[in-house]
């Protein structure tokens, strides 16, 4: 047995001393099975032990989180822990598992060769000490590492419990489980765009008129994300990005969005005028301008920035783990960060709705605008629309 610590100043490592990261990948590198059982996880904690999974040529996984079935999972980590799951699953690897019947916080990491367990590391290191982030980069974490086989032994046997379904369940059939939602930092300090506290969301509830409309959002299904004949994406309101780039020298940014209104919308009795600005507040929180301008009032933009639309739905997506930002939108050949009907069944939102309030602002000329409400909900979209 051996003392085993993270590597941060002013402490450090003593002489001859490993740092738990480097005891874990040397381990992996040994093994041909790994078994863990940590109390909480992060994404991109998650992303790295696939990858070492990969890069290990591990041929056995099971992770069991233990923590979250009780007090919620942050929903970024749930759908990223459902896709490697899936993917390791399909690979008949392995699988990630939840702790149902109680709290669990140990941390316990087996490793085993030609199944039979040949180490162990035991300690305070929940999975994120593999990829360390702002949150816990200067977390002091310590533990031991044993390779005597009876002691591992011991430690494979408990970690073996907590998989046995009266203690966990695959997470693929996991129910009942509180999801956190996470703040969509994509319009943080976006000039523009105000941050509002939700109880003054919920004072413009209690302001509703009846005038309201329905914008849904037009965006293929994942096996029609590849079809480039115009249809799927130059004409999908939230994948314009993928249209060709106006500059021969510069892809579109991923946040670029174009909400076309249909005419029978934008001819509806109390439709916003057109190039008549007003504040909208949104569901999750946020505050600015928007407005409706070109031929027939069809476009539905925000003033001032033409990503912040994009910017408030796709990076939605993006904080709940259903997509990530693609960098450079020509690049992605494989389409990748295209949004498709799937994400949007998994957010449980596929349209906008907009909805008059009786309230007004100043802007900052001093003129009154009116105030509406805007929403990402859930609906049964009408395809004439």
């Amino acid at each position: 047995m051996k003392l085993i610590c993270s590597d941060m100043l002013p402490v450090g490592l003593e002489n001859g001393q490993q740092s738990i990261i480097d005891c874990i990948h040397e381990q992996f590198e040994k093994a041909d099975q790994v078994e863990l059982a940590v109390g909480y996880i992060s994404k991109a904690s998650l992303i790295e032990l696939n990858d070492m999974v990969e890069r290990y040529s591990i041929q056995k996984i099971c992770l069991n989180i233990g923590m979250y079935f009780i007090e919620g999972m942050p929903e970024s980590s749930y759908r990223t822990a459902l896709d490697i799951n899936a993917e390791w699953n399909r690979k008949g690897i392995g699988e990630i598992r939840l702790v149902k019947s109680f709290k669990y916080h140990g941390k316990m990491y087996c490793f085993y060769k030609d199944d039979g367990i040949f180490s162990a590391i035991i300690g305070s290191a929940n999975l994120g000490v593999i990829k360390l982030e702002a949150s816990n980069r200067r977390q002091f974490e310590t533990a031991v590492f044993i390779d005597s086989v009876a002691e591992c032994s011991q430690a494979a046997r408990l970690v073996h419990r907590l998989k046995q379904p009266i203690c966990s369940e695959n997470i693929s059939e996991i129910t009942g489980m509180t999801l956190i939602h996470e703040e969509n930092t994509s319009l943080n300090n976006i000039e523009n765009v105000e941050k509002i506290p939700m109880s003054e969301v919920s004072l413009y509830q209690e302001y509703l008129t009846e005038i309201s409309f329905v914008l849904p959002l037009k965006v293929p299904k994942y096996a029609e994300r590849h079809l480039d004949d115009g249809k799927h994406f130059t004409k999908s309101n939230l994948n314009v990005c993928y249209a060709a780039p106006r500059s021969a020298r510069k892809a579109r940014d991923w946040y670029e969005t174009q909400l076309t209104v249909s005419k029978g919308i934008t001819r509806a009795e109390g439709y916003p005028e057109k190039n008549k600005p007003f504040f909208v507040a949104t569901d999750d929180g946020y505050w600015f301008k928007v407005h409706t301008t070109s031929d027939g009032n069809k476009q539905f933009s925000a003033v001032g920035n033409e990503l912040i639309m994009g910017r408030w739905i796709k990076g939605r997506l993006a904080t709940a783990g259903l997509v990530s930002p693609v960098n450079d939108t020509g690049g992605d050949t494989d389409r990748i960060g295209m949004i498709t009907q799937e994400m949007l069944e998994a957010y449980g939102c596929n349209q906008l709705v907009l909805t008059k309030t009786t309230k007004k602002a100043l802007d900052e000329n001093g003129n009154e605008l009116d105030v509406w409400l805007f929403s990402f909900e859930s609906g049964d979209i009408d395809e004439e629309q």
